[in-house]
């Protein structure tokens, strides 16, 4: 699609800023009928007021009435047949006649004028400025002559409107003229041009009277904004080239002083190990040989101990060998004697062996003697304890002895109960009888049970 085909934006954004600008510059709105009537009438209805109306108070009624204006408002009273105005100035409130009277209130606050223009640069590229105008009315009694302030709802709305165009189009001719760059980076030139142009319109040049009688107060430039994104992105990159190469450099910079930190610190590292280990050496050189000497020393020591203890040993070689020989000496003389103290001895054994088989057969037949004695006495009191008991006794014993017996029976495989009639329980005998048919059925029970050989 060609550029024809695509249409000029800019264009387009020019001739729809035309438009809306030739109806603002039209007559302005005038108030209603009904509007009309309540002024004539004197009646104020409860209404918003815009930003730009001032608030006044109109008292009294019919052809007498009174005005009262704020402090902070410019007023100019007229009336009908007088040349002059009859009252003017800031905050003068009057007496007003409807039939013959006219007046003006305007006011006389700083006036503030947001300025967005599209400008072209001298590269042929789209550039937005956005700043803004503060104005006050300096003479208000050529302000009132020479400008419209006719407007009910809104006095300044035509002022601001001839201004922000005056304030624009002398923007767009400085812009004009600069580079890009110099828009973006230095806005002081644009400031100075647009302050002396509106200064020149709205006060007059030299003090002349050819001025408004407004006072230009302060001329500022917010913002300056490539139109084109592309453009935009190309005047970015030498800066961003340019920052990203200090960058690098900064880093390879710190990266160049980091390895040669590192570098002295591993050179100071390395002194200090070599110097660690020739004092190590020098301590195990000083070591080795502090061994050396002491292990002379001890050599030649051990040598001269052992030739002592040689010598010290064959003295006691010798004084043992002549103890030995004391000692063979007294032992043979105690051999000697020792022999003939053991004939003796045997001598005497012998007498006494013969004195002591003599006594101790004699001893011999007494104790056998007395040992029959002591047996035919044991024999002769068990009998007669034998025969003093009596059967409640033996049944004691019997049945003390029953679970040995009964230990010593083979366990039976089948119980069989043996009904034993007749016979006294209280006597031995009966007692005897029962406990012999007890013992013959038991042995009659492992009989049976005892497998045929």
């Amino acid at each position: 699609m060609s550029t024809a085909d695509r249409g000029n934006a800019y264009l387009d954004q020019v001739v729809a800023q035309q438009a809306v600008l030739e109806d603002d510059l039209k007559a302005p709105r005038r108030a209603s009928p009904l509007a009309k009537r309540d002024r004539a009438l004197g009646e104020v209805r409860a209404e918003k007021s815009t930003p730009g109306s001032v608030d006044i108070r109109i008292t009294g009624f019919w052809r007498w009435k009174n005005v009262l204006v704020p402090p902070n408002a410019f007023v100019v009273h007229t009336r009908r047949g007088q040349v002059k105005p009859l009252h003017m100035g800031l905050g003068v409130s009057f007496r007003f006649n409807p039939a013959t009277d006219s007046f003006l209130v305007v006011p006389g606050a700083i006036q503030t004028i947001l300025i967005n223009a599209y400008c072209i640069c001298r590269e042929l590229q789209g550039v937005l400025v956005q700043g803004y105008v503060q104005w006050i009315i300096q003479d208000f009694g050529t302000a009132y002559r020479k400008l419209d302030f006719g407007d009910a709802e809104d006095p300044m709305r035509l002022v601001n409107l001839q201004l922000r165009e005056q304030a624009e189009a002398a923007i767009k001719d400085k812009v004009a003229t600069i580079g890009v760059r110099d828009v973006l980076s230095d806005k002081q030139p644009i400031i100075e041009e647009l302050t002396a142009r509106l200064r020149a319109v709205a006060e007059g040049e030299d003090n002349s009277d050819q001025g408004l009688g407004l006072r230009i107060v302060t001329v500022q430039i917010k913002e300056a904004v490539v139109s084109s994104s592309r453009l935009w992105e190309n005047l970015q990159k030498p800066y961003r080239a340019e920052q990203d190469q200090i960058a690098r450099l900064a880093e390879l910079q710190a990266n160049e002083a980091v390895a040669q930190r590192e570098m002295a610190a591993e050179r100071l590292t390395e002194t200090q190990r070599l110097e660690y280990e020739r004092e190590l050496a020098g301590l195990r050189a000083h070591n080795a040989a502090w061994e050396f000497d002491t292990e002379t020393a001890e050599r030649l020591r051990r040598t001269q101990r052992e030739h002592d203890d040689a010598r010290s040993v064959a003295e006691l070689e010798t004084e043992t060998t002549r103890h030995a020989l004391r000692m063979e000496r007294e032992r043979h003389a105690e051999e000697a004697e020792t022999g003939r103290l053991r004939i003796e001895r045997e001598q005497e054994l012998k007498r006494l062996e013969l004195d002591g088989e003599l006594e101790l057969a004699r001893s011999q037949v007494q104790s056998d003697h007395q040992r029959a004695l002591l047996e035919m006495e044991r024999t002769r009191m068990r009998a007669d304890i034998e025969n003093h008991q009596t059967p409640a006794s033996l049944q004691a014993r019997l049945i003390g002895s029953l679970p040995e017996i009964m230990a010593r029976l083979p366990k039976p495989e089948e119980l069989r109960t043996v009904s034993i009639n007749g016979g006294d329980r209280t006597t031995v005998s009966g007692l005897l009888a029962e406990i012999a048919t007890v013992v013959g059925a038991l042995r009659s029970a492992v009989d049976a049970d005892r497998p045929n050989t």
